[in-house]
């Protein structure tokens, strides 16, 4: 196996809290890994560290076998990255970012506009390639970003949140692209993400990260199978009282979420069980596991879409103020 990133012992702290904690991580050549964790978890500070942004309070890492403290040119010449926050000049026209990336990056010249075209149409951006970025959407403007980190012909490509505040219909859009892009490209991404079906969908594996930390780290598929079935979700009048009679539960949102192995069999047996114990149940619905459930079941709580949304809204007012 090759290795495209490794970590050991890797550890950031600030003043004293500690967000990135004694990582060990192996992430194979071509892969599409996900970094899949709550806001503050610690996905944006490793990334950062892997970008050679941010130097580790202990431990070490490599890029493309380049040692991120050693090596740090190195490192940066091969690999492409997409920062959270919009970072392309929305005075120049896409073709000119591209243009002026290339040449920061000692692009030949002999090759420059043929990659330039290359990666354009990877992104389905050709025909709005001397338009403003400015006139740009959204969702376009995170094409082109992408675009433009695959410039110089990197191996790794680093995605810091790729659909962070876009619509679900550009997002998935977005999402058709970082496929073909690795299917294409045969480069190695690490793609962090607060988004379950994103990870799901486009990652061979997934760590799962909390508090700086690794607590789980497999294929979407199997991390989904350890659960070992499905979800019941239970509104109950007492959810105290459901807690004493029910076994292999978590709460959320004020809800009981029991761990079954199968839930169409096992409804029935719930019922009678809250019955019996004089537990009102006011709503039932059943869940195929999800990542979402994995992370809840290691940790007691979910990774919640309005989590998402503030995070987004707090970094939009932050950027409108400066």
């Amino acid at each position: 196996m090759r290795v495209a990133i490794e970590t050991k012992d890797l550890t950031k702290e600030f003043n004293g809290l500690v967000a990135v904690d004694s990582l060990n991580l192996k992430v194979k050549q071509g892969e599409v890994f996900g970094l899949l964790g709550p806001n503050g978890a610690g996905k944006t500070t490793l990334i950062s560290i892997l970008c050679t942004i941010l130097k580790p309070s202990s431990g070490t890492a490599s890029v493309n076998g380049f040692d991120i403290l050693n090596q740090p040119a190195e490192v940066r010449k091969s690999i492409g990255v997409v920062f959270q926050d919009r970072s392309l000049d929305d005075r120049l026209t896409g073709k000119e970012n591209l243009e002026m990336h290339a040449r920061l990056y000692g692009v030949i010249k002999d090759q420059r506009e043929k990659r330039i075209s290359e990666v354009l149409e990877l992104v389905e951006l050709e025909d709005r390639a001397n338009d403003f970025v400015k006139t740009y959407s959204g969702g376009m403007c995170r094409r082109l970003e992408i675009a433009r980190g695959l410039i110089h012909y990197p191996t790794v490509l680093f995605l810091d949140e790729p659909t962070l505040g876009l619509d679900p219909q550009t997002r998935e859009h977005v999402w058709t692209y970082i496929k073909e892009l690795a299917e294409r490209e045969k480069i190695t991404i690490a793609m962090t993400t607060h988004y379950m079906e994103e990870a799901d969908l486009l990652c061979d594996r997934v760590a799962i990260i909390d508090h700086g930390e690794v607590i789980a780290l497999n294929t979407p598929y199997a991390l989904k199978n350890e659960i070992g079935g499905d979800s019941v979700i239970l509104k109950v009048g007492d959810i105290e009282k459901a807690k004493e009679v029910f076994d292999n539960y978590k709460e959320a949102d004020g809800k009981l979420v029991l761990f079954v192995k199968n839930a169409e069999r096992d409804i029935n047996k719930i019922f009678e069980k809250a019955r019996d114990n004089k537990v009102k149940i006011v709503e039932a619905s059943i869940r195929k596991p999800t990542l979402n459930d994995v992370f809840l079941k290691l940790t007691g709580r979910e990774i919640r879409e309005e989590e998402i949304r503030d995070h987004f809204k707090e970094r939009y007012r932050v950027r409108t103020r400066r």
